[in-house]
């Protein structure tokens, strides 16, 4: 249940009262922290790491997400990133296909772009708690608390903007976990060096999985693929052995492996990721990001989704905030305005999903859309979004 507010106001300072209290700090937790904290609101954040990180992501982003990324402050042309505007798919079997994408994309390390964002966080008042992992959120009296290694402390609105799996979820016993059923995935990411075409992303299919490169910054390519954990567990849980025994069985994927030059020895791994729908508020908390719903990473646009949605998420509070709405209210149109936006594209991820790392069904897939590459079109745009 948490620990009420009304025994602990004694150890409350007034440094410890927020109007809004965020938990995570990947893109949809910066990026509604600093929105927030420029409309002078008090804003504290929570990251349970310490910026600048390594996290695993595919670390592609829609330019659906370009124009806001450069209006919160962001030097993008000045970084000269790779722009990438094509997709190349191939099945477990080596069967290809290559086509245009709509809108295209942009590659840059979640290690540069989140430390660049929490920066900009702090520039704009942010009171950001790294290292700091919050244990629960008690919702009394209009009133948020928020019990975490760094201490108590309270917020009239709170927002989770985790990724996977948390333990907030599992307190609130959260209906997609009873729903999830026990198939977990896992995710693994390296940088590399690669001879590969600078424009393209490429998704690479294989039992139970796939794996997607494209170029960061720096000459720099991201190589991440996810994968059911029966896999890993299947092969000792081990990473090198896996990718030997299944990822290899694509021949592309085996002679992309064998060439590239991995940057740093150790990948970067996470486990415990669902797709399963879910909820945009619980307990009186505002989900944004992965914690209100995961699109399958291989429609490339998660990262659009969780700016995005700190984008609706921000204008909604600030009416509650100013008092032009009650609470149910806020609530009720931020589910509404997410689900509007996002609903579709993530019933089309979870269809699409099923076909990859299926590998039977991802050959006929492949083999299907080849002769109608403006099929491939269709489906990249209900995946996506415009600007913002």
């Amino acid at each position: 249940m948490g620990i009420p507010l009304v025994n602990h106001s004694s150890f409350m300072s007034a440094n410890s009262k927020y109007d809004v209290a965020i938990v995570g700090g990947g893109l949809a937790g910066l990026s509604l922290s600093i929105l927030l904290a420029r409309s002078n609101y008090r804003v504290c954040l929570f990251e349970k790491e310490s910026y600048p990180f390594h996290k695993v992501c595919g670390e592609y982003i829609s330019m659906e997400s370009w124009d806001f990324l450069i209006k919160l402050g962001l030097p993008l042309e000045a970084w000269d990133l790779p722009k990438i505007h094509q997709l190349h798919i191939t099945s477990p079997g080596g069967i290809s296909i290559t086509e245009t994408l709509p809108l295209g994309g942009f590659g840059i390390s979640r290690y540069k772009l989140d430390a660049a964002m929490a920066s900009l966080a702090k520039q704009a008042g942010v009171d950001l708690f790294e290292n700091s992992k919050v244990h629960n959120i008690h919702f009394e009296g209009g009133i948020h608390t928020i019990e975490s290694n760094t201490g108590l402390h309270t917020a009239t609105v709170a927002c989770a903007c985790y990724g996977k799996k948390s333990n907030l979820d599992v307190k609130w016993k959260r209906r997609f976990i009873k729903e999830d059923g026990t198939q977990n995935y896992v995710g693994v990411k390296y940088h590399v060096r690669a001879n590969l075409p600078e424009s393209q992303i490429a998704l690479h299919n294989f039992h139970g999985g796939y794996c997607g490169i494209s170029r960061i910054e720096d000459g720099r390519y991201c190589l991440c693929y996810l994968t059911i954990s029966e896999n890993l567990k299947n092969n000792g849980h081990s990473i090198a052995l896996m990718e030997d025994k299944v990822l290899k069985q694509n021949p592309a994927l085996k002679k992309l492996l064998e060439e590239v030059s991995v940057i740093y020895d150790e990948p970067v791994t996470i486990a415990q990721i669902s797709f399963a729908k879910k909820s945009q508020v619980e307990n009186h908390v505002l989900c944004i990001g992965d914690a209100a719903g995961m699109i399958a990473p291989l429609c490339g646009n998660g990262m659009s989704m969780a700016l995005h949605g700190s984008k609706i998420a921000a204008g909604t509070i600030g009416t509650f905030l100013s008092r032009q709405v009650s609470r149910e209210d806020m609530e009720r149109i931020y589910q509404k305005n997410w689900n509007r936006l996002f609903a579709k594209r993530l019933r089309t991820g979870r269809f699409i999903q099923r076909f990859f790392g299926n590998t039977l069904w991802s050959g006929i897939l492949i083999r299907a859309l080849k002769p109608f590459p403006f099929l491939i079109r269709s489906l990249t745009r209900q995946t996506h979004g415009q600007s913002f």
